[in-house]
């Protein structure tokens, strides 16, 4: 098994087990974090598939490489709104946002 292979297979795990996360979980904040292991998984696919490509012979193409790299930086901007619109939802609803606990971090911190 070559690095070529072992990397297909993990980004084939890595969609696996984001398509797992989104459809299992409920709360917004673990669908969010599932969407980005989907799209790491697919990001590392689209990799290897470009790099097989270039090693097959064939010349070596950019463009591939550019658009992992655009939809990397796309993908954080749509998780920090996502994250961002949750905080703000739930400030809105009345709940607390996710994972904050004034007064168990307060105890924390103080002492």
């Amino acid at each position: 098994m070559n690095a070529a292979t072992l990397a297909g297979l993990t980004g084939a795990i890595l969609v696996g087990v984001g398509v797992y996360g989104f459809i299992i979980h409920s709360e917004p904040l673990r669908r969010i974090l599932a969407f980005n292991v989907l799209g790491s998984g697919i990001f590392l696919l689209f990799g290897i598939i470009a790099r097989r490509g270039a090693v097959a012979a064939i010349a070596a193409d950019p463009v591939p490489q550019a658009l992992v790299i655009t939809g990397i930086v796309v993908a954080f901007a749509a998780t920090a709104l996502a994250v961002a619109l949750l905080v703000r939802l739930s400030g809105e609803d009345g709940h607390q946002a996710p994972h904050r606990d004034s007064a168990a971090s307060s105890r924390r911190w103080s002492g």
